[in-house]
């Protein structure tokens, strides 16, 4: 009887829920017809709407396309014509679906439903926000981290391993930010030669980049921004009840690369499951010059499970665990390809196993008012890192002794939050916590730091006028931290952020700023360098930071102009070494610079030029890779232009990408001028639905089989090191299909 009442007093057209829309600055939209629970959840994704619908409500359909620069309530109103789906506003932001009235006018009679909703709150704004959607991963075909990105020239991943890579957000490491998945902390601060967050592109939903000036719900650590990944769900391969599988293939020609992807997953009455793997193995690939890298073969498993139940009244429980482990040769340093001047008995690789894991349990009410809108976050994260620690031979030998060193990062996490709406936007409010370890042993020491934080939170997201949209928050947090020799010291900062944009000519130009001062606590050290003899003295300093970003976006009739100035500022950034006297070492960091995009959406594809100038100092000195080790990294200036064009009635797809990234000779005395280079990217793609939505697709990657490492590749500086290059020229075919 309840789901009945709510479907009737849900039930309204679209041209009434029009009339109490919100005040909302237009956007360009370029939607194309699709499956509509998936085109509720790209809406939702770009405006940060929430939409809230019965679970069933959507099975079968297929929304309209939607085209051009409008406000959020006449796009959805647009993407929802001729589907017989209303809508009607429950708050500034937020919307809940019903099917539409019968035409006839005769009442409509509704059997129980169960109610979920695309998103749990409005999706977190900022003056400089980066998301790559689920459509544009599809896009994008990634098969690392670094393609995840690609596009973004603010936006650089070193290394061409990626058990080996990092992201730098506007020069700055991403363990300065504060990183999720699917809301779980990561802490991965294991050795400086690995990646940070490895994670398996195939599991990613969608990627979200605030960059300089994040949110306070976006977490503790969020010192230059966040970055937050979303996996998939079963709802993402089912728009009702029902099973299913996926699986999807590649063949890269450069090593001769064989990654499989499987899925299997179902949905009955509000019970959700979904099992996905994947296994990479191939060969070392070769550089432009024909050269085969080192330590470059692909021995890669991951796996991605989730569980969910969401009850009629609304209740959803969620339970993920995803696992991504690689195993093998590596170069010496897994980020580098070799450096000269050392010593004979060195190996030119060695083995590495990464293992991290990420166990992640959620609650969320699909069914919320303005009152009730919870969400409960309960989480545990882990990194392990072993390999072989070599020592000089002993005597007339040449052969060099070794045995096993181990590091590790963990993270126990989680967050009570409830987002509030209020009349003119949203207030969420909440508490989180971490608990975050890092230790390592071998048969000579072990080394332990510990780190336990408590934060309250609150971020406001609001329209207190037509043309005007305002994000203002604080958290207050409480860090107590644990050296190696058990000494322990007690912190607590604050920080505060504010931005906003202002249509200066509504549907045309908006305007957009924002700043904010953040307080990171005290970091943990990396675990291959950690020292059970360091003196900490008075204790290591927490680590501050300061950003600010001003821009204009301007739209006309599909064509977008966008350009912002930014600059961020860490005090106190800790990067302890293993020497006695330098576990409590830090360096300041200064990152500033511009960045300007062009670019045209119609009906069927899209194109996009964006360029960025970003200078990044450490101590007032140019920035290099060694010294910025969990830091920063030079970048320079680099451009990007990207397209792809659909033909609807042949179902096929093409586009292309390039990146130019030019020579960057702002570097210290005695350094070498980093290289500048340009590669280019070419794909086609053909879907054949009447065989279980087949899909074949061919890249080119490297086309001109260029020659060198991402300007974020360690090491390109210094005249001893030999950078590890990307590949050259590649094939890559793939094949996936959905039964």
């Amino acid at each position: 009887m309840a789901s009945t009442a709510l479907g009737v007093a849900l039930t309204a057209t679209p041209a009434a829920a029009q009339q109490g829309a919100p005040a909302d600055g237009p956007a360009a939209f370029s939607l194309p017809a699709q499956p509509l629970r998936s085109a509720i959840d790209a809406f939702s994704r770009q405006t940060g709407w929430q939409v809230g619908y019965p679970g069933t409500l959507t099975d079968g359909r297929t929304s309209r396309p939607v085209s051009g620069t409008m406000p959020p309530a006449e796009a959805l109103s647009a993407l929802l014509a001729g589907t017989g789906v209303t809508y009607r506003l429950t708050g500034p932001a937020s919307v809940t679906l019903a099917p539409a009235p019968a035409a006839s006018g005769d009442a409509v009679v509704l059997g129980p439903v169960s109610v979920s909703a695309s998103a749990s709150s409005p999706a977190p704004t900022g003056p400089a926000q980066i998301v790559v959607t689920k459509e544009e991963l599809e896009r994008k075909n990634p098969q690392d981290i670094r393609d995840v990105f690609a596009g973004e020239p603010g936006v650089r991943v070193g290394s061409s391993v990626p058990m080996s890579q990092k992201v730098y957000v506007n020069g700055v490491e991403e363990t300065n930010l504060s990183v999720s998945i699917d809301g779980s902390r990561q802490n991965n601060k294991v050795f400086h030669h690995n990646g940070t967050t490895l994670i398996d592109p195939a599991f990613l939903k969608s990627a979200r980049v605030d960059a300089g000036v994040a949110p306070a719900d976006a977490g503790p650590g969020a010192l230059a921004g966040s970055i937050v990944y979303e996996t998939k769900d079963a709802r993402d391969f089912l728009a009702g009840d029902g099973v299913g599988a996926f699986v999807k293939s590649s063949f890269g020609t450069n090593g001769s690369v064989f990654t499989n992807s499987v899925a299997g997953y179902g949905r009955h009455q509000g019970l959700e499951g979904l099992g996905y793997f994947t296994y990479g193995k191939g060969g070392r690939f070769k550089d432009g010059d024909g050269h085969k890298v080192e330590g470059s073969a692909t021995d890669l498993k991951s796996g991605l499970g989730k569980l969910a139940y969401e009850t009629d009244a609304g209740h959803r429980l969620q339970l993920s665990y995803e696992r991504v482990y690689d195993d093998a040769p590596r170069p010496f340093r897994a980020n580098t390809g070799f450096i000269a001047g050392r010593p004979a008995w060195e190996p030119r690789v060695r083995d590495y196993t990464l293992d991290r894991q990420n166990l992640v349990f959620t609650y969320t009410d699909s069914q919320p008012t303005d009152l009730w809108n919870p969400k409960v976050v309960v989480a545990y994260g882990r990194t392990d890192i072993e390999t072989p620690i070599f020592t000089r031979p002993v005597g007339s030998s040449t052969v060099p002794g070794r045995y096993p060193g181990k590091g590790a990062t963990s993270s126990f996490n989680g967050k009570l939050e409830n987002a509030f709406g209020v009349g003119l936007g949203t207030v969420t409010a909440g508490t989180d916590f971490y608990v975050d370890r890092a230790n390592y042993e071998d048969r000579t020491m072990t080394a332990v730091e510990k780190a336990r934080n408590v934060g309250v939170y609150g971020q406001a997201r609001l329209t207190p006028v037509e043309r005007v949209r305002l994000s203002f928050g604080l958290r207050a947090d409480q860090q107590w931290f644990e050296g190696t020799t058990g000494e322990t010291w007690s912190n607590s900062g604050v920080s505060h952020n504010i931005s906003g944009e202002v249509d200066v000519w509504p549907e045309y130009l908006t305007a957009k700023a924002g700043y904010s001062r953040s307080w990171g606590g005290v970091q943990l050290a990396e675990n291959f360098v950690m020292n059970p003899a360091w003196r900490y003295g008075a204790g290591p300093q927490p680590v501050t930071a300061d950003n600010v970003t001003a821009g204009l976006a301007a739209r006309y009739q599909g064509f977008t102009a966008e350009g912002r100035v930014f600059r961020t500022v860490l005090d106190d950034a800790r990067t302890p070494r293993f020497a006695a006297g330098s576990g409590t070492l830090t360096r300041d960091v200064k990152s500033k610079g511009y960045e300007v995009a062009i670019g045209y959406a119609w009906d069927t594809g899209h194109v996009r030029a964006k360029y960025a100038d970003i200078d990044v100092t450490i101590d007032g000195l140019p920035a290099d890779s060694d010294t910025g080790t969990y830091l920063a990294t030079p970048m320079g200036r680099v451009y990007t232009i990207g397209g792809a064009h659909t033909i609807p009635k042949w179902e096929l797809t093409f586009g292309a990408d390039v990146e130019i990234v030019l020579d960057y000779d702002k570097v210290q005395a005695g350094q070498k001028p980093l290289k500048g280079y340009e590669t280019v990217n070419l794909f086609v793609e053909h879907r054949i639905p009447q065989y279980s939505n087949l899909t074949l697709r061919a890249d080119v990657r490297n086309l001109f089989d260029e020659t060198y490492a991402d300007r974020a590749t360690y090491g390109q500086e210094f005249g001893t090191v030999t950078p590890l290059y990307q590949p050259g020229r590649t094939f890559l075919l793939t094949a996936s299909a959905k039964f």
